[in-house]
Formats: C-alpha cells, structure tokens, sequence
C-alpha cells in the first residue's frame, strides 16, 4: 500500500475527521435512499440478480448501467476494458473520487428459492455454455451504484468535485480492474485522490459495516499445473509414465509448503480446486491438468508460494521418470495482489461511518478468511491513490439466530443457495457512499 508523499498530507487527511461536519440532515437523506430503493430500485435489483453474466461477457449488464449512468446526466464512456463503463459526474472543484462497483456473475445453477432466481445460461470465453447467477452479491453493487448516482445527483449543492463511477468487468477472474487500468482508465479520465467501493457480505449482520485499516483482502492466484505422461495399459503400468499418480503426489507435496516452508505466522492456503485425467478405467492416460487457488497476505510470501509450486511440480515430474521433453509445466493463468486499505483514509471513514450512520453500525473489521479483491489494482503503490473498501452485511441477524438454533446454515459466497436482503444492503452501502463523498468532497 502506499505512503503519504509527506508527513503534513497524513496530518491533514487525519485532521479532516474530526473537524468536518456530518453531511446535511442525514436522516433526510436515509429516507430519501429507502423510498428510492421501494420506488426504483428495487426492480433495478431484481433485474439484474435475474440477469447476470459471465466475467468479461457482461454486454447487457453494461449497456444498462451505462443507461441508468446516462439518466442522471453523466458524461458515459463504454468499452474500457472490454465491457467496462466509466460515467464522470462533475460538480465544479474538488477532488476526483473513484467509485467503483464489479458487475460480473459467476458460473453456478441458482438453487436460492428466491421467486425472482436466476434461470440464465450464458456460452463463456471457452466456448462451453453455463449456468449464471450472481452467486457473490455483485448485484447488489451495482444497484447501489445507481443509487449513491441518484442520490448525489440530487445533491449537488452540498459536495463540490467530480466523481468517476467505475463499473468493472470480470471481478470473479480477478482480471477487470487491470484491463480497464491498461486501457488507459486514469490517462483518459484522471487519477483519483481517493478509491472507493464496498462489498457485501453473507456473513456480516444487516445494517453493520466494517473495513480494516489496513489489509482487507488476501492475495490470489490461479495456478494451472499440466502433468505429461506415457500412455499404457492399466494393466501394464510399467510401460509408460502414469501422469494420475505423478498428479497425486503432487498434490499431497503442495501441503508442504505450508505446513513446513512458510513462517506459522504467514497465513497462506493452497488448494487444489481441480484435477482431470483420463478416459476408462483401463487406460493410463498421458495427461494430468491441475487446478489451484493460491492465498496469501503479503506479496513477499505470495512470491514464496508460487515458487515453490513450481519447483515441487516440476521435480516430481522427474522424480517420476518424465524424460526431459515432456517437462511438468506450471502456469499463472490469473491473479491479484493484497488488498490494502491507507490506513490514514480508512480511520477518517471508519469515524464517518459512526458518525454519520450510528456507532452501532460500524464493527471493528476481523479477517475471517481468505477471500480476495482486484480492487488492488486501482490502489496498487505504482498509483499513490489511497483506497478505501469496505463490507456491508447482507444477511438477517434471524438468519444467524436459526443457524446457531439448528436450523439451516447460512449460505457463503459462492455457493448456489447464496442470498442476500437486497434492500437492507443496498440501501446501506449507498448511505455510506454518500456519506464518504459528502466527507472527501465538502463545499468550500
């Protein structure tokens, strides 16, 4: 993460919490959120969670929310990135403010009961056709997009500076944010002097945010590991080079690395999320194909990973009698760097969380897994742009009540009972967006 440019830049964002006032009747404006959510978007929700796309096929996702961008009289541009649309809202001087949303599903058959669940189907980049759902909440943030987009639209005469409202591609494929940044996203439309974007969380209570005041996510990377072999009889093993079992050993000597190759105090996972070989249960097949997730909370034991992945790989591969031209081969086909909050811009928010929003709403943030964010790239060092991301709880404390009492357990990300109360967290995450701009952004 990066550092103030001077101590007097860190001193002054600091100071800026305690003196800047709360935002003009906030509960005005809460109410004001909640009847737009019954009067506009809450169908807006129910259209996107009944329409969603794979990572970098999001066309029709975008057109709308290039639409719904456009209504409010922004300046829209779309195709950065691929499918990426960046709106700019401008209101006379001020700093330029980021606000990001991710817009992409993910390849899962929803199984939610919801009346309004996804039935779509989608042909992805591999040409394979999939089952869709917004299995990770990214509906929800982009309705609140469209709604901190209302919200500050209507109020102008209380924020002054330009707002760049990012809508991302393929944030699940944690390549989005890099490919709008290598088209020239802060060339053509400015570098920010702050980053902002939120998630919601199935784990998290409704009506609690927290953010950590440093790391928020952990890195990841995709590693695909493809093990040659020489086909043979199965009943006749000793002819050729089984790539299943060179495959299987590889997979038990990757838990090495963890258990004895990284400090106990690093936090580190690798899983091995996918292995294919083979055809019949009497052929010895000459390929074996990998696939792992790689976790990590600091770039130093991150590149210590996946090192190592590669060296263990590659040896058992000879260890097994590969001969030389039929090598393992180890691939980092997709990855993200550690999210970090700036610690300075984070406690300034944090307080006006609390301030704006009640004490109650804000719990001190707890890593509780592994998860990770490409928001990375959007505040990556090379940048100096201070980013803040934070969690908006998504699920019912009845729900976590019947859990504890029995009943069924609340589904995680990812999983295709996945489900969250879309008023409460869409209606919540637009509070604190506005509350943070009406902060970063005052009238002079």
């Amino acid at each position: 993460m990066r550092t103030f440019r001077n101590a007097a830049a860190a001193i002054a964002l600091a100071g800026a919490t305690l003196s800047a006032p709360a935002f003009a009747d906030d509960h005005s404006a809460s109410d004001a959120i909640e009847a737009d959510y019954d009067s506009y978007l809450a169908p807006l929700f129910v259209h996107f969670h009944k329409n969603p796309e794979l990572s970098f096929l999001e066309t029709k996702t975008a057109a709308r929310m290039a639409q719904e961008l456009r209504a409010v009289g922004m300046e829209v541009t779309e195709g950065v990135g691929g499918t990426g649309v960046v709106g700019m809202m401008r209101n006379g001087d001020g700093p330029l403010i980021l606000l990001r949303a991710d817009m992409d599903g993910l390849p899962v058959p929803e199984k939610s009961g919801l009346d309004y669940a996804s039935t779509a189907t989608q042909v992805g980049q591999d040409g394979k056709e999939y089952p869709v759902m917004h299995a990770c909440g990214h509906d929800v943030h982009i309705t609140s997009m469209v709604g901190t987009a209302r919200r500050l639209a209507a109020m102008k005469d209380q924020w002054s500076g330009t707002i760049m409202f990012v809508v991302q591609p393929a944030e699940e494929r944690v390549g989005g944010a890099k490919a709008m940044l290598e088209d020239g996203l802060y060339d053509r439309f400015g570098k920010p002097d702050y980053a902002l974007a939120f998630h919601v969380g199935s784990q998290l209570e409704t009506g609690k945010i927290t953010a950590s005041e440093g790391i928020q996510y952990s890195s990841a990377d995709s590693v695909d590991i493809m093990v040659p072999g020489i086909g043979a009889h199965g009943a006749s093993p000793h002819t050729g080079r089984d790539p299943v079992y060179i495959a299987s050993q590889i997979v038990t000597a990757l838990q090495s690395i963890v258990s004895r190759e990284v400090g106990p105090l690093s936090p580190a996972v690798i899983t091995v999320g996918s292995i294919h070989s083979g055809t019949k249960h009497n052929i010895i097949s000459d390929r074996a194909d990998l696939q792992l997730t790689v976790r990590a909370n600091d770039e130093e034991t991150r590149a210590q990973l996946l090192a190592a992945i590669e060296r263990i790989a590659i040896n058992m591969g000879k260890t097994h009698g590969l001969p030389d031209d039929l090598p393992v081969t180890v691939k980092v086909s997709e990855g993200t760097p550690v999210t970090n909050n700036d610690p300075v811009l984070a406690r300034r928010l944090n307080n006006v969380i609390k301030r704006d929003l009640g004490e109650e709403t804000f719990l001190p943030f707890e890593q509780g897994g592994m998860g990770a964010e490409d928001f990375a790239y959007f505040v990556a060092e090379e940048y100096g742009v201070p980013g803040y991301y934070f969690a908006v709880g998504g699920t019912p404390a009845e729900a976590f009540e019947a859990a504890d009492n029995g009943g069924p357990r609340v589904p995680s990300h990812h999983s295709p009972l996945f489900k969250i109360a879309p008023r409460e967290s869409v209606t919540l995450g637009t509070r604190a967006m506005v509350a943070a701009v009406m902060d970063l952004a005052p009238v002079e």
